[in-house]
Protein backbone atom coordinates (compact mmCIF):
# COMPACT_ATOMS: atom_id res chain seq x y z
CA UNK A 1 0.00 0.00 0.00
CA UNK A 2 1.29 3.92 -0.59
CA UNK A 3 1.17 6.36 2.51
CA UNK A 4 1.58 10.12 2.24
CA UNK A 5 4.25 10.70 5.99
CA UNK A 6 4.82 14.35 6.88
CA UNK A 7 8.47 14.15 7.76
CA UNK A 8 8.28 17.77 9.31
CA UNK A 9 9.56 21.34 7.86
CA UNK A 10 6.05 21.36 5.95
CA UNK A 11 6.86 18.24 3.88
CA UNK A 12 5.19 15.36 2.97
CA UNK A 13 6.90 11.98 1.56
CA UNK A 14 4.38 9.28 -0.36
CA UNK A 15 6.26 5.92 0.06
CA UNK A 16 5.22 2.39 0.08
CA UNK A 17 4.46 0.68 3.47
CA UNK A 18 3.32 -2.69 4.90
CA UNK A 19 0.08 -3.87 4.87
CA UNK A 20 -1.03 -5.31 8.61
CA UNK A 21 -4.00 -7.20 9.57
CA UNK A 22 -6.44 -5.96 11.56
CA UNK A 23 -5.89 -6.84 14.98
CA UNK A 24 -8.75 -7.66 17.44
CA UNK A 25 -11.59 -5.08 17.57
CA UNK A 26 -10.17 -3.66 14.67
CA UNK A 27 -11.29 -2.94 10.78
CA UNK A 28 -9.37 -1.98 7.73
CA UNK A 29 -10.59 0.54 5.93
CA UNK A 30 -9.69 1.00 2.24
CA UNK A 31 -9.43 4.57 2.24
CA UNK A 32 -11.15 6.57 -0.70
CA UNK A 33 -10.76 10.56 0.18
CA UNK A 34 -9.05 12.53 2.95
CA UNK A 35 -9.83 15.96 3.14
CA UNK A 36 -6.82 18.39 4.39
CA UNK A 37 -8.33 20.99 7.46
CA UNK A 38 -7.17 24.00 8.71
CA UNK A 39 -5.70 21.63 11.92
CA UNK A 40 -3.81 19.61 9.22
CA UNK A 41 -2.41 22.60 7.57
CA UNK A 42 -1.19 23.70 11.06
CA UNK A 43 0.71 20.54 11.20
CA UNK A 44 2.43 20.52 7.87
CA UNK A 45 3.68 24.55 9.17
CA UNK A 46 5.44 22.77 12.20
CA UNK A 47 2.95 24.46 14.82
CA UNK A 48 2.16 20.55 16.53
CA UNK A 49 5.23 18.52 16.22
CA UNK A 50 5.06 18.34 19.70
CA UNK A 51 1.98 15.74 19.11
CA UNK A 52 2.42 14.44 15.89
CA UNK A 53 4.94 11.71 14.94
CA UNK A 54 7.40 11.95 12.37
CA UNK A 55 7.36 10.91 9.87
CA UNK A 56 3.79 9.81 10.42
CA UNK A 57 0.60 9.78 8.54
CA UNK A 58 -1.90 12.21 9.38
CA UNK A 59 -5.82 12.87 8.27
CA UNK A 60 -9.13 12.47 9.68
CA UNK A 61 -11.96 14.07 7.24
CA UNK A 62 -12.24 10.68 5.29
CA UNK A 63 -14.30 8.37 3.55
CA UNK A 64 -13.94 4.89 2.33
CA UNK A 65 -14.57 1.17 2.60
CA UNK A 66 -14.33 -1.81 4.84
CA UNK A 67 -11.46 -4.21 3.12
CA UNK A 68 -10.92 -6.69 6.59
CA UNK A 69 -12.93 -7.42 9.50
CA UNK A 70 -10.43 -8.20 12.48
CA UNK A 71 -11.36 -10.92 15.26
CA UNK A 72 -13.83 -9.34 17.81
CA UNK A 73 -16.05 -7.18 15.92
CA UNK A 74 -19.42 -7.67 14.76
CA UNK A 75 -22.33 -6.13 13.12
CA UNK A 76 -19.53 -4.85 10.18
CA UNK A 77 -18.78 -6.48 6.90
CA UNK A 78 -16.55 -5.79 4.34
CA UNK A 79 -17.68 -4.01 1.99
CA UNK A 80 -19.31 -1.18 3.95
CA UNK A 81 -19.26 1.86 3.03
CA UNK A 82 -17.93 3.67 6.62
CA UNK A 83 -16.46 7.30 8.10
CA UNK A 84 -14.70 7.84 11.08
CA UNK A 85 -15.16 9.50 14.14
CA UNK A 86 -11.83 9.83 15.00
CA UNK A 87 -11.92 9.93 19.30
CA UNK A 88 -10.89 7.69 21.11
CA UNK A 89 -11.33 8.48 25.15
CA UNK A 90 -10.05 6.84 28.59
CA UNK A 91 -13.52 6.69 29.70
CA UNK A 92 -11.71 7.09 32.82
CA UNK A 93 -11.20 10.56 33.83
CA UNK A 94 -13.48 12.97 35.26
CA UNK A 95 -14.02 14.83 32.18
CA UNK A 96 -15.64 11.51 30.79
CA UNK A 97 -17.27 10.61 33.91
CA UNK A 98 -19.20 13.40 33.52
CA UNK A 99 -20.26 12.37 30.50
CA UNK A 100 -18.30 14.54 27.98
CA UNK A 101 -16.14 12.33 26.36
CA UNK A 102 -15.98 13.80 23.06
CA UNK A 103 -13.09 16.60 25.21
CA UNK A 104 -11.49 13.57 27.38
CA UNK A 105 -8.74 14.62 29.59
CA UNK A 106 -6.46 12.48 27.59
CA UNK A 107 -8.33 12.20 24.01
CA UNK A 108 -6.63 10.84 21.07
CA UNK A 109 -7.55 12.43 18.08
CA UNK A 110 -7.25 10.18 15.81
CA UNK A 111 -5.09 11.39 12.70
CA UNK A 112 -3.21 13.71 14.85
CA UNK A 113 -2.38 12.01 18.02
CA UNK A 114 -2.28 8.62 16.53
CA UNK A 115 -1.91 7.57 12.76
CA UNK A 116 -4.49 9.06 10.33
CA UNK A 117 -5.94 8.05 6.95
CA UNK A 118 -3.52 9.41 4.27
CA UNK A 119 -3.43 6.12 3.05
CA UNK A 120 -4.47 3.54 1.16
CA UNK A 121 -5.40 0.99 4.00
CA UNK A 122 -5.85 2.26 7.75
CA UNK A 123 -6.69 -0.10 10.45
CA UNK A 124 -8.81 1.64 12.89
CA UNK A 125 -11.10 0.11 16.17
CA UNK A 126 -14.24 -0.74 15.17
CA UNK A 127 -15.92 1.52 17.36
CA UNK A 128 -14.90 4.79 16.04
CA UNK A 129 -17.07 3.81 12.43
CA UNK A 130 -20.34 5.41 11.12
CA UNK A 131 -22.11 4.01 8.84
CA UNK A 132 -22.55 5.72 5.23
CA UNK A 133 -25.83 5.21 3.86
CA UNK A 134 -25.50 3.55 0.19
CA UNK A 135 -26.70 6.97 -1.76
CA UNK A 136 -24.44 8.96 -1.07
CA UNK A 137 -21.09 9.28 -2.47
CA UNK A 138 -17.60 8.92 -1.22
CA UNK A 139 -16.43 11.98 -2.30
CA UNK A 140 -19.10 13.87 -0.16
CA UNK A 141 -19.13 11.73 2.02
CA UNK A 142 -15.20 12.98 3.10
CA UNK A 143 -17.28 15.81 4.43
CA UNK A 144 -18.99 14.48 6.89
CA UNK A 145 -16.43 15.31 9.96
CA UNK A 146 -16.63 18.96 9.20
CA UNK A 147 -19.69 18.94 8.99
CA UNK A 148 -20.30 17.36 12.23
CA UNK A 149 -18.21 19.99 13.79
CA UNK A 150 -20.58 22.92 12.23
CA UNK A 151 -23.59 20.37 13.88
CA UNK A 152 -21.96 20.64 17.58
CA UNK A 153 -21.25 24.55 16.44
CA UNK A 154 -24.81 25.38 15.90
CA UNK A 155 -25.74 22.81 18.75
CA UNK A 156 -23.57 24.75 21.19
CA UNK A 157 -25.29 28.34 19.79
CA UNK A 158 -28.26 26.96 21.13
CA UNK A 159 -29.30 28.34 17.52
CA UNK A 160 -33.17 27.95 16.98
CA UNK A 161 -35.91 28.97 14.45
CA UNK A 162 -36.33 32.86 13.76
CA UNK A 163 -32.39 33.78 15.05
CA UNK A 164 -30.65 36.19 13.65
CA UNK A 165 -27.53 34.50 13.48
CA UNK A 166 -23.91 36.21 12.20
CA UNK A 167 -20.66 33.93 10.95
CA UNK A 168 -17.71 35.99 10.86
CA UNK A 169 -14.92 33.56 9.06
CA UNK A 170 -16.21 32.07 5.66
CA UNK A 171 -14.23 29.38 4.93
CA UNK A 172 -15.26 25.24 5.06
CA UNK A 173 -16.58 25.12 8.46
CA UNK A 174 -17.51 28.42 8.78
CA UNK A 175 -19.90 28.41 5.53
CA UNK A 176 -21.25 24.35 6.97
CA UNK A 177 -22.16 26.15 10.17
CA UNK A 178 -24.25 28.93 8.15
CA UNK A 179 -26.05 25.80 5.99
CA UNK A 180 -26.50 24.12 9.34
CA UNK A 181 -27.79 27.02 11.05
CA UNK A 182 -30.09 28.38 8.31
CA UNK A 183 -31.30 24.28 8.04
CA UNK A 184 -32.79 24.62 11.95
CA UNK A 185 -34.57 28.05 10.58
CA UNK A 186 -32.68 30.50 11.70
CA UNK A 187 -31.76 33.90 9.20
CA UNK A 188 -27.72 33.85 8.77
CA UNK A 189 -25.36 36.26 7.62
CA UNK A 190 -21.64 35.56 6.42
CA UNK A 191 -18.85 37.74 7.33
CA UNK A 192 -15.55 36.75 5.45
CA UNK A 193 -12.69 39.61 3.89
CA UNK A 194 -11.73 37.03 1.17
CA UNK A 195 -13.59 37.84 -1.97
CA UNK A 196 -13.21 33.96 -3.34
CA UNK A 197 -15.03 33.14 -0.20
CA UNK A 198 -17.86 36.08 -0.24
CA UNK A 199 -18.27 35.21 -3.54
CA UNK A 200 -19.21 31.27 -2.60
CA UNK A 201 -21.24 32.91 0.34
CA UNK A 202 -23.34 34.37 -2.29
CA UNK A 203 -23.84 31.43 -4.20
CA UNK A 204 -25.29 29.76 -1.99
CA UNK A 205 -27.73 32.39 -1.34
CA UNK A 206 -26.28 34.26 2.07
CA UNK A 207 -26.00 37.78 2.65
CA UNK A 208 -21.98 38.72 2.76
CA UNK A 209 -20.55 41.21 3.98
CA UNK A 210 -16.46 42.17 5.45
CA UNK A 211 -16.15 42.00 8.61
CA UNK A 212 -13.50 44.76 8.51
CA UNK A 213 -16.33 47.44 6.97
CA UNK A 214 -18.61 49.32 8.81
CA UNK A 215 -21.03 48.31 6.83
CA UNK A 216 -21.13 45.03 8.73
CA UNK A 217 -22.34 46.84 12.09
CA UNK A 218 -25.01 49.04 9.93
CA UNK A 219 -26.30 46.18 8.29
CA UNK A 220 -26.96 44.22 11.57
CA UNK A 221 -28.34 47.16 13.37
CA UNK A 222 -31.03 47.44 10.32
CA UNK A 223 -31.67 43.66 9.94
CA UNK A 224 -31.83 43.42 13.32
CA UNK A 225 -33.88 46.68 14.56
CA UNK A 226 -31.89 47.83 16.59
CA UNK A 227 -31.18 45.18 19.02
CA UNK A 228 -28.31 42.94 17.44
CA UNK A 229 -27.65 39.04 16.36
CA UNK A 230 -29.14 36.34 18.52
CA UNK A 231 -25.56 34.56 17.97
CA UNK A 232 -22.31 35.40 16.34
CA UNK A 233 -20.05 32.29 15.76
CA UNK A 234 -16.32 33.45 15.52
CA UNK A 235 -14.52 31.15 12.79
CA UNK A 236 -11.92 32.93 11.63
CA UNK A 237 -9.47 32.52 14.50
CA UNK A 238 -8.10 36.25 14.22
CA UNK A 239 -8.27 39.03 16.52
CA UNK A 240 -10.48 41.10 14.35
CA UNK A 241 -12.59 38.42 13.47
CA UNK A 242 -13.13 37.82 17.42
CA UNK A 243 -13.53 41.62 17.54
CA UNK A 244 -16.32 42.00 14.86
CA UNK A 245 -18.50 38.60 16.04
CA UNK A 246 -19.05 40.52 19.63
CA UNK A 247 -19.33 43.93 18.32
CA UNK A 248 -22.63 42.15 16.88
CA UNK A 249 -24.23 40.43 19.72
CA UNK A 250 -27.84 41.47 20.72
CA UNK A 251 -28.30 41.67 24.89
CA UNK A 252 -27.81 38.40 26.17
CA UNK A 253 -26.56 37.35 23.22
CA UNK A 254 -24.11 34.16 22.40
CA UNK A 255 -20.83 34.13 20.98
CA UNK A 256 -19.31 30.69 20.15
CA UNK A 257 -15.72 30.28 19.72
CA UNK A 258 -15.32 27.95 16.44
CA UNK A 259 -11.97 29.36 15.26
CA UNK A 260 -8.27 28.02 16.66
CA UNK A 261 -6.82 31.34 18.43
CA UNK A 262 -3.23 30.21 19.25
CA UNK A 263 -2.32 33.28 21.08
CA UNK A 264 -4.48 35.23 23.82
CA UNK A 265 -6.68 38.10 22.49
CA UNK A 266 -8.29 40.78 23.91
CA UNK A 267 -12.24 41.22 24.68
CA UNK A 268 -14.09 44.06 25.60
CA UNK A 269 -15.05 42.62 29.33
CA UNK A 270 -17.17 45.53 29.82
CA UNK A 271 -19.46 44.52 26.86
CA UNK A 272 -19.76 41.36 28.02
CA UNK A 273 -20.91 42.49 31.77
CA UNK A 274 -23.30 45.35 30.21
CA UNK A 275 -24.69 43.25 27.93
CA UNK A 276 -24.62 40.12 29.88
CA UNK A 277 -23.51 38.26 26.69
CA UNK A 278 -22.47 34.48 27.34
CA UNK A 279 -19.38 33.21 25.90
CA UNK A 280 -19.34 28.97 24.54
CA UNK A 281 -16.39 26.94 23.08
CA UNK A 282 -17.29 24.85 20.69
CA UNK A 283 -14.25 22.24 20.07
CA UNK A 284 -15.35 18.53 18.77
CA UNK A 285 -18.79 16.39 18.47
CA UNK A 286 -20.51 14.10 19.44
CA UNK A 287 -22.09 10.75 17.77
CA UNK A 288 -25.35 12.53 17.55
CA UNK A 289 -23.52 15.14 15.70
CA UNK A 290 -21.95 12.74 12.82
CA UNK A 291 -25.16 11.07 12.12
CA UNK A 292 -26.98 13.91 11.86
CA UNK A 293 -23.79 15.16 9.48
CA UNK A 294 -24.30 12.13 7.61
CA UNK A 295 -28.28 12.85 7.29
CA UNK A 296 -27.51 16.25 6.19
CA UNK A 297 -25.52 14.92 3.31
CA UNK A 298 -27.32 12.48 2.36
CA UNK A 299 -30.38 14.72 2.07
CA UNK A 300 -28.81 17.48 0.14
CA UNK A 301 -28.83 19.99 2.47
CA UNK A 302 -24.69 20.22 2.72
CA UNK A 303 -23.42 21.81 -0.98
CA UNK A 304 -21.03 19.62 -1.51
CA UNK A 305 -19.86 20.72 -5.31
CA UNK A 306 -19.69 24.35 -3.50
CA UNK A 307 -17.16 23.31 -0.90
CA UNK A 308 -14.88 20.64 -2.70
CA UNK A 309 -12.42 22.91 -4.60
CA UNK A 310 -9.89 20.14 -5.73
CA UNK A 311 -9.09 16.44 -5.82
CA UNK A 312 -5.44 15.56 -5.49
CA UNK A 313 -4.09 12.36 -6.14
CA UNK A 314 -2.26 10.50 -3.16
CA UNK A 315 0.88 10.77 -5.09
CA UNK A 316 0.44 14.76 -4.69
CA UNK A 317 -0.36 15.38 -1.26
CA UNK A 318 2.27 17.43 -1.33
CA UNK A 319 1.17 19.87 -4.05
CA UNK A 320 -2.62 19.38 -2.14
CA UNK A 321 -1.36 20.49 1.21
CA UNK A 322 0.45 23.34 -0.99
CA UNK A 323 -2.79 24.48 -2.97
CA UNK A 324 -4.70 24.98 0.01
CA UNK A 325 -1.60 27.00 2.20
CA UNK A 326 -1.34 29.44 -0.62
CA UNK A 327 -5.31 30.54 -0.38
CA UNK A 328 -7.05 32.47 -2.87
CA UNK A 329 -9.50 30.01 -5.46
CA UNK A 330 -9.40 26.84 -2.59
CA UNK A 331 -12.36 26.10 -0.41
CA UNK A 332 -11.98 22.23 0.42
CA UNK A 333 -9.14 20.15 -0.84
CA UNK A 334 -9.58 16.76 -0.68
CA UNK A 335 -6.68 13.63 -1.06
CA UNK A 336 -7.88 10.72 -3.59
CA UNK A 337 -6.21 7.77 -1.38
CA UNK A 338 -7.64 5.00 -3.89
CA UNK A 339 -4.73 4.64 -6.06
CA UNK A 340 -1.52 2.50 -4.75
CA UNK A 341 -3.20 -0.67 -3.19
Amino acid sequence: MRAAYYVGDGKFEVADADIEEPAAGQVQVAVSYTGICGTDLHIMLGHMDHRVTRPGVIGHEMSGRIAAVGPEVDGWSVGDAVTVMPLSWCGSCPVCLAGHEHICQHLDFIGIDSTGSMQTRWNVPAKVLVALPDGLSLRDAALVEPTAVAVHDVGRGEVREGDKVVVVGGGPVGLLIAVVARARGAEVLVAEVDAFRRDIADRLGFVVLDPLSADLGDHVETWTDGAGATVAFEVSGTQPGLTAAMAVLAARGRLVVVGIHAEQRQMDLHRIFWRELSIVGARVYRRDDFEEAVRLLDSGVIPADALISAVEPLESADQAFARLAAGGGVMKVLVDCRAGG
